[in-house]
């Protein structure tokens, strides 16, 4: 199975305005680095829409793949997704990665999704099996709960049907991913919890008579730098334990270069094969961190 490991965003201490996404997808293809993933942070500083950013990566770049890690679909249009999405696969053919997730990371940005009152996984449900149709299909009626659509279409049709892989943690997430979707991308999991995650995908998917490539499981890794600021570490730290209280946010975050190779080891004996890498902390130089990632995490790559 194939070991690849992508970037995530790079944030510097001191960010030149509107410089940080050119320089890093530069960066990311001049090292022949597998991916770029941009998360849906649609309240954060310095952030930029998923699919926006992706298409701009796309026409600076002839290799690099181009990542969702992770769109919010439950509260976008299914079909205006589905048409970004064959947009992007045109101008950058087997190179797009889907992935969604049910709901915002940032609280700031639940009010921007809105869907009917605890409905949001049925929305979401609906809304992948509306993206995937379009997606495969020349014209598409669909008539459920939540969309309707009669002979819609989206052009062109990927040569290649994409991917759509999922988030997420929870029992009810694993067992919609076997049902519905072609891989996953976790966050915030120990590889104990990945080993068990990819697991309860597996029984989902036989039960509903699907099976999962083997090589499409991944999760997130957060980095922080040899060297990094303290005081933005315990930052990260606490907001790292806001999103899993129940865990000590120090099993989340690698302190170190070392400490992140041990960790995506423990990760693909655990059955991973898929990582993105994301520094905890803004970092003082991006080409450094980069440099720094290519020395001594790509040679884990197979």
């Amino acid at each position: 199975m194939k070991v690849r490991i992508g970037i995530g965003t790079v944030p510097e201490a001191a960010p030149e305005p509107g410089a940080g996404l050119a320089e890093l997808v530069e960066e990311l293809e001049a090292r022949r680095i597998d991916s770029i993933w941009l998360s849906d942070l649609v309240s954060a500083e310095h952030n930029t829409d998923p699919l926006i950013g992706l298409a701009y990566a796309a026409g600076r770049t002839q290799r690099l793949k181009l990542g969702t890690g992770v769109l919010v679909l439950p509260g976008r249009n299914p079909a205006l997704v589905a048409a970004q999405l064959a947009g992007l696969a045109g101008l950058a053919p087997g190179r797009v990665l889907p992935a969604f997730g049910v709901r915002p990371a940032l609280a700031a940005d639940r009010t921007m999704f809105p869907v009917p009152d605890g409905r949001r996984a049925e929305v979401f449900e609906e809304a992948l099996v509306v993206v995937r149709a379009l997606l495969t299909e020349p014209t598409v009626t669909h008539h459920g709960e939540f969309f309707h659509l009669d002979d819609a279409s989206v052009a062109p049709l990927p040569a290649k049907p994409l991917d759509l892989w999922l988030g997420g943690r929870a029992p009810v997430g694993m067992r919609r991913l076997g049902r519905l979707a072609d891989g996953w991308l976790g966050s915030l999991v120990t590889p104990d919890e990945a080993a068990d995650c990819r697991a309860q995908i597996e029984r989902a998917a036989a039960d509903a008579g699907r099976e999962i490539e083997a090589d499409h499981y991944g999760t997130n890794l957060a980095v922080a730098p040899d060297g990094c600021d303290e005081s933005e570490l315990a930052k990260a730290l606490a907001q790292t334990h806001r999103r899993r209280a129940d865990l000590d946010p120090e099993r989340l975050v690698c302190r170190g270069w070392a400490a992140a190779r041990e960790e995506l080891r423990r990760f693909t004996d655990a059955g991973l094969t898929k990582f993105v890498i994301r520094p905890a902390v803004p970092v003082r130089s991006r080409r450094d961190f980069l440099d720094q990632f290519a020395t001594e995490l790509l040679p884990l790559q197979t």
